[in-house]
């Protein structure tokens, strides 16, 4: 290996480093994922040995409090604690309305649906929503839209494949919910939690492993505030020896 292959390996491995820090930031790693994964979970569990939905629903509910309470008392961030709160209140509040179990799980279903059509128009539209989640996680915000095209491709690439992989997951629960029991819905909805966020998280991390790194438009910004500190510090003084020489001729 020379002198000059060295360096750029070491930046390709700090870019996914980056890559990946980011992605688990922004979709709240493993810790994240247990906490969707837990109340659906306890839902199933209930409802598959006692058949009681009020008892599921309200345990499923219980638990995604207790979720939020742990990380209150711990300082942690709590937007995907209080995202899994809320969708678990409107599968209660729609189950018990309608009196059938299988609708706990059906505006989460109506969510990956409604999502997956998002990544796919916003990306058609040219601001694909995966660039419009991460910018500012890279400190970039938009600046992939205008001055950093092949970002925008990977940020594009990403959206396209975030859409396809919650379609097909689409494809297999929305037909389940017509046909199978609330057991069998409800057991592979939380098989089918964790995999296709996996694989979706894992596709966006090798596009944009190889994209050009992110404009740090946090950076810029200071950069031109300190700039313009010492423009004003420069003309300052500069007036302040030229009235000190007028003083003294």
């Amino acid at each position: 290996m020379t002198s000059l292959e060295k360096p750029t390996e070491d930046a390709q491995h700090d870019s996914r480093a980056v890559t990946e820090a980011a992605l688990f930031e922004a979709f709240g790693g493993v810790r994240g994922m247990v906490e969707t994964v837990v109340p659906g979970l306890l839902f199933v569990t209930i409802f598959t040995i006692n058949k009681d939905l009020h008892l599921s629903a309200i345990a499923a509910l219980a638990v995604s409090l207790l979720l939020v309470v742990v990380r209150l008392v711990r300082r942690d961030t709590v937007k995907h604690a209080f995202s899994g709160v809320f969708g678990v209140a409107f599968g209660v509040v729609f189950a018990m309305m309608t009196g059938n179990a299988k609708d706990f799980y059906l505006p989460g279903m109506l969510y990956t649906l409604g999502l997956a059509l998002a990544y796919i128009i916003t990306t058609l539209a040219g601001v694909p929503l995966i660039g419009l989640i991460l910018g500012p996680v890279f400190k970039e915000n938009l600046s992939w839209r205008t001055r950093n095209p092949g970002r925008k491709k990977a940020y594009a690439k990403a959206s396209w494949a975030w859409g396809l992989i919650l379609l097909a997951k689409c494809a297999i629960l929305f037909p389940l919910y017509w046909w199978a029991n609330t057991a069998q819905l409800g057991w592979v909805l939380v098989t089918l939690k964790i995999p296709p966020f996996l694989l979706a998280v894992w596709i966006t991390w090798v596009f944009l492993a190889k994209a050009p790194p992110p404009i740090d438009v946090f950076a810029e910004m200071e950069a031109e505030e300190k700039a313009e500190k010492e423009r004003t510090a420069a003309v300052a003084e500069h007036e302040a020896a030229a009235g000190r020489h007028r003083r003294q001729s």
